[in-house]
């Protein structure tokens, strides 16, 4: 369980980095930027489709943060009840 908490933690800090990037002109098109992207626009492209957009302000990271968050702790909580059971 701890694995998958790390796991979802760190991937977590990848996707404020991609927020935190598109502050910078040309970070996208740095190796890291372009680590970064390929690694999170598989996952936040899930969400594109919700136009979670006000004005200027897009707050889709925000969304994929909490449902991975969520979706995370639901899943050691099920794995964690499945190892009990055993």
């Amino acid at each position: 369980m701890a694995l998958i908490s790390k796991a979802i933690q760190i991937y977590t800090y990848v996707l404020v980095i991609y927020a935190l990037l598109s502050w910078f002109p040309g970070a996208y098109d740095s190796k890291i930027g372009q680590f970064i992207i390929r690694i999170s626009r598989p996952y936040l492209s899930m969400f594109d489709r919700l136009n979670l957009s006000i004005g200027p302000i897009d707050f889709t990271i925000i969304v994929a943060i909490f449902v991975l968050q969520l979706a995370g702790n639901g899943l050691v909580i099920i794995l964690s009840r499945l190892i009990y059971m055993f």
